[in-house]
C-alpha cells in the first residue's frame, strides 16, 4: 500500500504546484531533488518571483531506514528495526498582509506492523477576517462530514490544541483540522483513512486559491506590513519550538533546507509589543485562542 500512497502524494504535489502557479500569475516553482543518506529522499519545490506569494514550498518526501531512538521510545514494545515515512508538506507566505499564511501536511508512516496517517490544514491570517474564517472552517467541515461527522469537531479541537504557542498563550492562527497516529480501528480501515487523507489533500488548492482571490486586491499600508512581520515572527517561534514535522525531519537527518522551507523570508520581533485598543491588530489578538466555534 505504501507505493500507492507515495505515488498519490507525488501526483498531489504536481497538482498543487500547477494550481498555485496559475493563481499567482507570475511566479513559478523551482525543484530540488535530494537523497537522504540513511535511505530515501524527496523533491522540494520552492516558489520564486511571485506576484502574490513571497515565499512558499511544496515538499514531497519518502524516507526509510533504521528506526531512530526517539521512535523506539514512543513504541517501546515494537521490535521493528526499520521505518518508512512519506508525505507532502506545504507552507505559503504571501506578500500581502491581507492574505493568510496557510499550512498543510499529510503523511503516512510504517513501523513494523504498525501503520498510520497524520496531517491536517490550518490557517494563519495576519488579520483575522471573520468571513474568511467561517468560509475556511465550513469547507473543512463539509469535507470531513463526507467521511465521518465526528471528524470535524474532533480534529478541529486537536488543531486548536496543537497549533498553540504555549509561551505566548495564543494560537498560531485560526486553526483548522489536525490528526495524528490515525490507525485502522473498528470504524475505519486503513483504506478508509487514506480516502479521508486524499480528500484533505485535494481540498488544499481550491481552498487557498479562493482565499487568494478574495483578498489579493485589498490595499494595505506600511503599518499593516509591520504587523505582518511581527505575526511571521510568531510563526517562526511555533515552527522551531513545537512543530513535530520539523523535529522529525531534524531527528532523522532529513535535508535541513527542505525542513526549514516553512520559515518566511523576512520576520521581525519587537520587545513587548502591545497593539492599540480597538485596532485591527488588537481584534486579531482577541481571536487567537482555542475553542472558537466559527460555524455557530
Amino acid at each position: 500500500m505504501k507505493r500507492e500512497i507515495s505515488d498519490w502524494f507525488l501526483d498531489l504535489q504536481d497538482d498543487i504546484c500547477s494550481n498555485l502557479e496559475v493563481a499567482d500569475n507570475g511566479g513559478s516553482f523551482v525543484e530540488d531533488k535530494w537523497e537522504r543518506p540513511g535511505g530515501g529522499g524527496g523533491k522540494t519545490r520552492i516558489f520564486k518571483n511571485g506576484n502574490i506569494i513571497e515565499r512558499g514550498g511544496v515538499n514531497y518526501s519518502a524516507v526509510f531506514g533504521d528506526v531512530p531512538d526517539f521512535l523506539k521510545k514512543q513504541f517501546p514494545g515494537e521490535k521493528a528495526t526499520t521505518f518508512y515515512a512519506t508525505g507532502v508538506s506545504i507552507v505559503m507566505h504571501p506578500k500581502s498582509p491581507e492574505i493568510p499564511i496557510i499550512h498543510m501536511n499529510i503523511r503516512y508512516f510504517e513501523l513494523g506492523k504498525i501503520a498510520w496517517f497524520g496531517g491536517g490544514i490550518d490557517l494563519t491570517p495576519h488579520y483575522v477576517n471573520q468571513h474568511d474564517a467561517v468560509y475556511f472552517h465550513s469547507e473543512l467541515k463539509k469535507m470531513c462530514d463526507k467521511h465521518d461527522q465526528s471528524f470535524y469537531p474532533k480534529f478541529k479541537t486537536e488543531a486548536d490544541n496543537y497549533f498553540f504557542i504555549k509561551h505566548r498563550n495564543e494560537t498560531r492562527g485560526i486553526g483548522g483540522i489536525f490528526f495524528d497516529h490515525f490507525r485502522a480501528n473498528e470504524n475505519h480501515s486503513l483504506t478508509d483513512i487514506f480516502s479521508f487523507v486524499k480528500s484533505t489533500g485535494s481540498l488544499f488548492a481550491p481552498l487557498y486559491v479562493s482565499l487568494i482571490n478574495l483578498n489579493k486586491s485589498t490595499v494595505y499600508s506600511e503599518n499593516e506590513k509591520k504587523w505582518q512581520l511581527l505575526r511571521r515572527g510568531r510563526y517562526v517561534e511555533f515552527n522551531l519550538v513545537y512543530d513535530r514535522g520539523t523535529k522529525f525531519g531534524l531527528d532523522t537527518n532529513g535535508r535541513t533546507e527542505s525542513i526549514l522551507m516553512s520559515l518566511p523570508p523576512i520576520a521581525s520581533w519587537e520587545y513587548d509589543y502591545q497593539p492599540e485598543p480597538g485596532s485591527r491588530e488588537a481584534e486579531t489578538i482577541s481571536f487567537l485562542k482555542k475553542d472558537i466555534d466559527w460555524l455557530k
